[in-house]
């Protein structure tokens, strides 16, 4: 509850600690991905996917954030990407 005077929207010392919540995104796994196979035969989705994902030449490494948005272009990928815990 605010006193008198007080800025409505600054948060008090009794609230938990802003930190709190960022702390759980930023323990947040990652998933190494490597280019397996060459995306030229592929649909032009699925190089596009590719591509989004940060991967250019095979054999390349990349740490992406294990969410769902990366998992789901890793699932239409899948044959051409080798996906590892980090």
């Amino acid at each position: 509850m605010q006193k008198c005077g007080e800025n409505p929207w600054k948060k008090s010392s009794d609230d938990q600690s802003s930190l709190d919540g960022q702390e759980d995104i930023t323990m947040a796994g990652k998933l190494k991905i490597t280019l397996v196979k060459s995306p030229i035969g592929a649909i032009p989705k699925q190089r596009a996917t590719v591509e989004a994902l940060g991967l250019h030449k095979i054999r390349q490494t990349v740490e992406l954030p294990d969410n769902d948005a990366v998992k789901g272009m890793i699932w239409h990928v899948r044959e051409l990407v080798k996906v590892e815990e980090a």
